[in-house]
């Protein structure tokens, strides 16, 4: 065996390696969920003492379940889930066979429907619906194994937020025919792809357009997404990915501001906030003990774009209505923005008007031009 030879039965072993855990970790985390969707389904249709927590069932949960990272964000996600994915039970048994060693401890004895020999022929098929609270319908579905086997739970999160199944179905096909990522799943969503194919004249000219444009998942998103994160017990914080530059800037940005003796105290690195049913991190967070407010920073090493300025003012106004307390003033943001031959830093006011607070905020605040001088003297140490 020679060096070359070694090299490229390393990278094959690592990539085919990562590839399997990836799968396993997401398949298992989409039972997971399912599995958890459907007990509460079922104690809301025929728990003992449902009507005792009526609304409050999933709030309850919650905090009983903190320590297993189930917050009520996962466990309302799982029961959309499950109802929207009922066919997915047909997978259990074969799962509790292959990957839990025909562990059945878990394995809800009501639903244990395998998938017929000729189901699993065709794409496109049609198969019946679990009955559950109502009338069966024939509808047209995906093999339910090539969903599991194919898609994370994340994008599970994207499909189920469309009412349509038309619709969920059309972006199901196209993500097993393109191996979408998430993020290209969410864009062609929100570029209402499906609703342009229906009204374009050559669909198949849009189709290959799009295929040729899209961004392909790897095995690796699978396992960085944040529902993985929580699923395997790490802090997702913690196994962020970052470049060595922008890690860099970040650790000395902190020292730079606390050392200023303006009035910043620490209080988060990439702190994680919850908007809607999706995850964001703010790069540094501090309160100001004079000014009497949350000091949001963004450090974004890349040229100056209107989605930096969007995603800051995003993060205050969050803060605005989320965290800051009736007597503090309002969250200021800040943005650092490079292309390594420049700096530019901007300051996101969220629409404070009241001249003597901004007054105090110039004064106590560290200057653009000081902001400026720091990230130029070290992206030159740096580099």
């Amino acid at each position: 065996m020679n060096f070359e030879l070694l090299l490229d039965s390393i990278k094959q072993t690592h990539s085919v390696l990562q590839q399997f855990a990836g799968k396993a970790v997401n398949r298992s985390l989409t039972i997971r969920n399912w599995l958890i969707g459907f007990y509460i389904v079922e104690f809301e249709q025929k728990g003992e003492d449902r009507a005792q927590y009526g609304d409050r069932l999933l709030p309850a949960l919650s905090k009983r379940l903190n320590q297993e990272s189930l917050s009520l964000t996962n466990l309302k996600l799982s029961r959309q889930f499950y109802q929207s994915y009922p066919q997915i039970g047909q997978t259990l048994p074969d799962f509790f066979n292959r990957f839990l060693q025909k562990d059945m401890s878990i394995f809800p004895y009501q639903i244990g429907q395998t998938l017929s020999d000729q189901s699993r022929e065709p794409q496109l098929i049609r198969q019946t619906s679990p009955a559950q609270s109502q009338e069966i319908q024939d509808k047209p579905m995906i093999p339910v194994e090539k969903l599991v086997s194919r898609l994370s739970f994340s994008h599970f999160v994207e499909l189920i937020a469309l009412k349509d199944p038309l619709q969920r179905t059309f972006y199901e096909l196209e993500c097993l025919k393109g191996n979408w990522s998430v993020r290209e799943l969410h864009r062609q969503i929100n570029s209402l792809y499906f609703e342009r194919s229906g009204m374009s004249r050559n669909p198949d000219k849009l189709s290959l357009i799009v295929s040729n444009e899209a961004e392909p998942s790897n095995a690796m998103e699978m396992v960085k997404s944040v529902y993985a994160f929580e699923f395997i017990g790490l802090k997702a914080k913690d196994v962020l990915e970052e470049s060595d530059l922008e890690s860099a800037l970040l650790d000395h940005l902190q020292e730079f501001l606390v050392e200023l003796g303006h009035g910043f105290c620490f209080e988060a690195r990439q702190k994680k906030i919850l908007i809607g049913d999706e995850y964001f991190f703010v790069d540094l967070v501090f309160y100001h003990r004079i000014l009497k407010c949350h000091v949001l920073i963004e450090l974004k090493v890349e040229e100056f774009s209107h989605a930096n300025v969007g995603q800051l003012n995003t993060y205050v106004n969050y803060y605005k209505q989320e965290v800051m307390r009736p007597d503090d003033n309002l969250p200021v943001g800040i943005l650092l923005v490079t292309n390594k031959n420049d700096a530019l830093v901007q300051y996101a006011l969220a629409g404070m008007d009241n001249n003597l607070f901004v007054s105090k905020y110039l004064v106590e605040l560290p200057g653009k031009k000081q902001l400026e001088d720091f990230v130029k003297k070290e992206l030159q140490r740096l580099s």
